[in-house]
């Protein structure tokens, strides 16, 4: 590839925004070109975000002047319904689509509009878009145009349980997923029961009967199954920023050796470059993924019984978000798939 690529970013103003400006300000063969705002039109980034101050001289502009055809890629950090109602235009022009939020991530239209309310604003465009979890569909998102940037959630649940599905070991009808994450997994808009004082020192489920990821996590599995998979899926909300940890219950079809599920893991990705399978018996911490794009997975059979039980951990705004994105970016364009990602958590 020759000269950078040149980079759009719509919907810039919130944590996923600025997370995907953290990682493209030092990304070599990207330049970011357009950052578009309807409110903070005109407003120098480093004003809204001071941790980029000498790392990108650019202010936010209205999507009417950001001139977005001209980009070769354009992220979407925006809410549902935005990057469909856009990426048509792009398309055409011949710029590729990420989307971080949920448009595209469903095959199914009548599924995606029971979750999300209303019609989705581009059908025709959703069969030929492409589910960005690289671990999975890394070959289709290399020639594709739009892809659909995984939730968090179901990127930590999926990299848990693709070995165990892909080599038929556990009964898909009968699936947990227990799965907490940060207060900024809610976005960056003001809500009161996000208020420090609301979740400082407490704990809580919710979504319990119903959460928009459930859909993306049974159809997504369900493709790597090759049949129908049954989750239950229950989401907290942890008393930190960010981060997230999946504990995944399924119970066996095999009668598998803890030592087997240990290797069996380490062969299945022992070529990805962020997926780290810890040894055995160790417990992954949130904060070992923090500011990085590695998942981390430990996987357990307790007591010798018939369950196991396979804990992940993401950073939701890395992994789970801009970090996945920017890694679908290099898989499109043919670059190294870590450039711009090789970040070490931050510790303490």
């Amino acid at each position: 590839m020759s000269g950078k690529l040149k980079v759009g970013i719509v919907g810039g103003t919130g944590y996923t925004g600025s997370e995907l400006l953290r990682l493209l300000a030092r990304h070599p063969q990207a330049d970011v070109v357009a950052i578009t705002s309807r409110g903070e039109a005109g407003m120098p980034v480093s004003q809204l975000f001071p941790s980029l101050r000498g790392e990108l001289a650019m202010v936010f502009s209205t999507p009417d002047d950001a001139q977005l055809t001209q980009c070769d890629v354009v992220f979407f950090a925006t809410p549902h319904g935005v990057a469909a109602a856009q990426a048509e235009k792009l398309v055409a022009a011949g710029v590729k689509v990420i989307d971080l939020a949920a448009d595209f991530r469903l095959q199914d239209l009548a599924v995606w509009e029971k979750w999300y309310g209303h019609a989705h604003p581009a059908p025709a465009l959703v069969p030929n878009s492409v589910y960005g979890l690289p671990e999975a569909h890394r070959a289709e998102i290399a020639g594709a145009m739009i892809v659909g940037n995984p939730g968090c959630y179901p990127t930590a649940t999926q990299l848990a349980l693709i070995p165990l599905l892909t080599n038929q070991l556990i009964d898909v009808t009968d699936i947990v997923v227990d799965a907490k994450s940060g207060i900024s997994g809610a976005g960056r808009a003001a809500k009161v029961d996000m208020l420090f004082a609301e979740t400082y020192d407490s704990f809580k489920a919710y979504g319990v009967n119903g959460h928009r990821h459930l859909p993306e996590i049974e159809a997504r599995l369900s493709v790597i199954a090759g049949q129908p998979v049954q989750v239950t899926f229950v989401p907290h909300l942890l008393p930190m920023i960010r981060g997230i940890e999946v504990s995944v219950y399924a119970n066996l079809t095999q009668d598998i050796s803890i030592d087997a599920l240990q290797k069996l893991f380490e062969t299945h990705y022992a070529n990805e470059p962020f997926v780290d399978v810890m040894p055995a018996g160790s417990s992954p911490e949130t904060r070992t993924v923090k500011g990085t794009n590695r998942c981390r997975l430990a996987v357990y059979r307790p007591q010798g019984r018939n369950k196991v039980v396979v804990t992940s951990v993401i950073d939701n705004l890395t992994k789970g978000a801009a970090g996945q994105a920017v890694q679908n970016m290099n898989i499109l364009f043919g670059l190294p798939e870590s450039m711009g990602l090789d970040t070490i958590a931050l510790l303490p």
